[in-house]
C-alpha cells in the first residue's frame, strides 16, 4: 500500500503523537508498505531547541516526508507549529498515488488531508489523539461560543472521516456527549517500541549516571498545566517522612518549569528534584532504569505513550483517574489514584518504595502488558485496518 499520513505534530516537536507516527510508518515500511509524511515545516529553533541538526531525519527508504509551510503556535513546549491550509498537499498525494490517507489531527494539516480525500477519492481515517477540552486552555480565544464551536468544528472533522480511531474508549465517550454520531470508530492503541524501550542491566551504574538514589519517581513528557507535575513535588515531602532517599526525576521541559523550580524551593525539597530536560529515546529508558516508580498526574493524555514506554522498560506505575491512563493501568502494572492528590500518591510510593518485592511483580507486569502493545503488533493492526477501509471504501459501504 501507498499511504499518506498527515500531522500537525512531528519531529522535532517530542510528543507522544510524534512517537507514534513515525514508529508505525517505521514498521509498515518494514513490512513493505510505501509512507509519504505531511507535517508542519520547523524553524531552525526548533531543532536547536532539542540539541538535533536542522535536517530531516533518515526514517528509512519507504519513508519521506513533504513539509509544509507553518506559523509558530502556543503549546505547552512552545515548539507548536500550524499550518494555514491552502490545498497545497493534495496535488502532491496524487503524484505520490496515495492508496489511503490517514490523518492524526484536526488542525491546519488535518484539514489538508480532507481535502485532499475529497479531491482524489481516497479513503479518509481519522485518529483522535487529543483530549479537546485540555488542549483549549492554549486558546488565546477564552469566550464560551468559542469553545462550543471549536468543540463542535471536532466532532464535524471526524463525522467526515471513513472511520475514526482513538487510542482510549474515553475519547469516544466524550466526543459523543458532545454530540459526535459517527458509528464507525475503533480504539486502537499507539505502538510501543519494546526493542528501544526495555528492561537494561546494571542499574547501579545508571543510577550513577543519572546522580539517582535509591528511591528514585521519575516522570517523563511536558511540563505544562494540564499534566500537573506540580502535584508530584507536594508529594514528595510526604513520602520522604517515610523514605528520606526519595528523589523525583523529570524528564523533559514546558512553560511550568520556572515553577516547579520554585515550589521546590517552597517545599525544602528543591536537592532531591533533578531535571533532565530534553532527552533522546535510549537516554529516556536508561532513565527509566535508573528509577523505581514512573509517576503520572496528567489529566489530559488519553493514552500516554511514555507511560507506556515506561512499563515497557519494567517500571510499575502510579497515574491518576483521568482521561485514558485508567484503561491502561490495573492491578498487574500499577496503581490509579484519583487526580490532585499528593497524599494517594504518596501513599502509593511509600508502598512501592518499601516493598521492592511487589515493585517488582509490578515492573515485571507492566512489561509484559506493554508488549501486548508492541509497534510490530499495532503495525499489523493497522494494515488490516486500512485494506478494510480501502475495500469498503471501493464498495461504498461503512469500514467498520
Amino acid at each position: 500500500m501507498r499511504i499518506a499520513i498527515f500531522s500537525d505534530n512531528f519531529y522535532p516537536e517530542l510528543s507522544g503523537i510524534s512517537d507514534s507516527v513515525v514508529s508505525l510508518a517505521k514498521n509498515l515500511a518494514a513490512r513493505g508498505h510505501v509512507i509519504r509524511f505531511y507535517v508542519p515545516r520547523y524553524a531552525k529553533k526548533n531543532y536547536a531547541a532539542i540539541g538535533v541538526p536542522f535536517r530531516e531525519p533518515d526514517l528509512g527508504p519507504n519513508i519521506r516526508v513533504r513539509r509544509l509551510f507553518s506559523i509558530p503556535f502556543p503549546m505547552g513546549t512552545e515548539q507548536g507549529r500550524a499550518v494555514i491550509p491552502f490545498g497545497a498537499g493534495a496535488a502532491d498525494v496524487a503524484a505520490f498515488k496515495a492508496d489511503i490517507i490517514h490523518s492524526q489531527m484536526f488542525f491546519g494539516v488535518g484539514l489538508e488531508a480532507t481535502f485532499a480525500s475529497w479531491a482524489l477519492k481516497r479513503p479518509l481515517v481519522g485518529t483522535q489523539h487529543t483530549a479537546v477540552k485540555e488542549f483549549l486552555r492554549y486558546s488565546p480565544v477564552k469566550a464560551k461560543w468559542f469553545t462550543d464551536g471549536f468543540l463542535n468544528y471536532v466532532n464535524w472533522y471526524y463525522e467526515h472521516c471513513d472511520l475514526v480511531t482513538a487510542p482510549s474508549q474515553c475519547v469516544f465517550d466524550e466526543m459523543r456527549t458532545l454530540g459526535f454520531r459517527h458509528d464507525r470508530t475503533q480504539v486502537v492503541s499507539n505502538p510501543v517500541d519494546v526493542k528501544t524501550f526495555r528492561p537494561l542491566p546494571d542499574a547501579a551504574a545508571l543510577k550513577k549516571k543519572f546522580g539517582f538514589g535509591n528511591a528514585t519517581i521519575i516522570h517523563a513528557g511536558r511540563l505544562s498545566v494540564e499534566r500537573h507535575p506540580e502535584v508530584l513535588i507536594k508529594a514528595l515531602p510526604l513520602i520522604k517522612k517515610a523514605v528520606p532517599d526519595a528523589m523525583l526525576a523529570f524528564a523533559g521541559k514546558g512553560t511550568m518549569e520556572p515553577e516547579l523550580h520554585a515550589l521546590a524551593r517552597e517545599l525544602h525539597v528543591e536537592d532531591s528534584v533533578t531535571f533532565l530536560g530534553f532527552v533522546d529515546h535510549a537516554t529516556l529508558c536508561e532513565a527509566y532504569n535508573a528509577a523505581e516508580i514512573f509517576g503520572i498526574t496528567s489529566t489530559d493524555d488519553t493514552q500516554s505513550l511514555v507511560m507506556m514506554q515506561a512499563m515497557a522498560a519494567g517500571l510499575p506505575v502510579i497515574g491518576v483517574n483521568a482521561r485514558g491512563l485508567p484503561e491502561y493501568i490495573n492491578a498487574g502494572n500499577g496503581f490509579v489514584v484519583e487526580p490532585d492528590d499528593p497524599a494517594a500518591v504518596a501513599e502509593k510510593a511509600v508502598y512501592l518504595l518499601q516493598n521492592p518485592a511487589a515493585a517488582k511483580k509490578l515492573g515485571a507486569g507492566a512489561r509484559a502488558y506493554a508488549e501486548k502493545f508492541s509497534d510490530a503488533h499495532i503495525a499489523e493492526k493497522w494494515e488490516g485496518i486500512y485494506e478494510g477501509a480501502i475495500k469498503d471504501y471501493n464498495k461504498g459501504k461503512p469500514s467498520l
